[in-house]
């Protein structure tokens, strides 16, 4: 069973660079997209009436702002939009879907850059990092396997980005948005990818100035995180660079179908 995340940087953008055709050829079972930037009625109805795909999508109040969207090919036993928190909720941020016993976290992480790149976001970064870690630690210690996927929007550790001397005081890498990340990971999560790869030069976002992506000069953003609950079934995790369409690249586990 193939899980992918992808943030595709605006659906409709996504879809006039080909995302239908990649959905068509993905060979995933479940994706999960963020940042789709758009209503339901105004996702082209390739996207949102997907065939061979169960649709759903939690959009933003605010127009052409954040969202993210579920595509399944079974209908999940369960989805719930939102955290029930209004200040994250009304920015669309979350979507929490159930196949089987398998829970399916997909998550918007804030940025913590204001609208002058001023840092401002930083606190409401933080207290989404903490309100749902919260809001998943009864499952996860009780053993129940549940992914968390989507952009995070930090890199961990200073091998997930290319140039981190460089970017110590910029939201994405700050100390207090890394120890938030650390948080998880201390408390049992796995991050799936280095639990199979520990190399570096491995990234998932790339400025989208001329020949920074051809060079790699990356940033590792998106994850997917495992519960202890469910890596016992996660077989493998990637990272797609090859895939084009966004100034992101999807990234993806695949799990044991047993875990459903």
């Amino acid at each position: 069973m193939r899980i992918v995340s992808w943030n595709v940087n605006g659906i409709r953008a996504a879809h006039r660079k080909g995302f239908a055709r990649w959905l068509g050829r993905c060979g995933a079972d479940i994706i999960a997209v963020q940042e789709i930037r758009a209503a339901v009625e105004q996702i082209p109805d390739r996207l949102r009436e997907p065939k061979g795909w169960r649709a759903h999508f939690t959009p933003a109040v605010r127009p052409g702002y954040s969202g993210v969207g579920l595509f399944s090919r079974e209908a999940p036993n369960e989805l719930q939009p939102g955290m029930g928190i209004r200040a994250f909720d009304d920015e669309g941020r979350v979507q929490i879907a159930r196949f089987g016993r398998l829970r399916i976290v997909n998550a918007y992480f804030p940025n913590g850059n204001g609208v002058n790149r001023d840092l401002s976001r930083i606190p409401f970064k933080l207290r989404f990092y903490q309100r749902l870690f919260e809001r998943l630690k009864p499952a996860m210690e009780a053993g129940e396997p549940i992914l968390v996927m989507g952009d995070f929007n930090t890199a961990h550790e200073e091998i997930d980005l290319a140039r981190p001397r460089d970017n110590r005081e910029n939201s994405g890498f700050r100390p207090e948005e890394r120890r938030a990340f650390s948080r998880w990971i201390t408390a049992g999560w796995t991050d799936t990818f280095r639990h199979f790869r520990k190399e570096g030069g491995h990234y998932t976002w790339w400025s989208q100035r001329f020949g920074v992506r051809e060079k790699n000069i990356g940033w590792r953003l998106d994850y997917v995180l495992a519960s202890p609950g469910a890596l016992p079934y996660v077989k493998n995790a990637a990272i797609h660079p090859e895939v084009h369409g966004s100034d992101h690249c999807p990234v993806s586990v695949e799990i044991d179908e047993r875990v459903l």
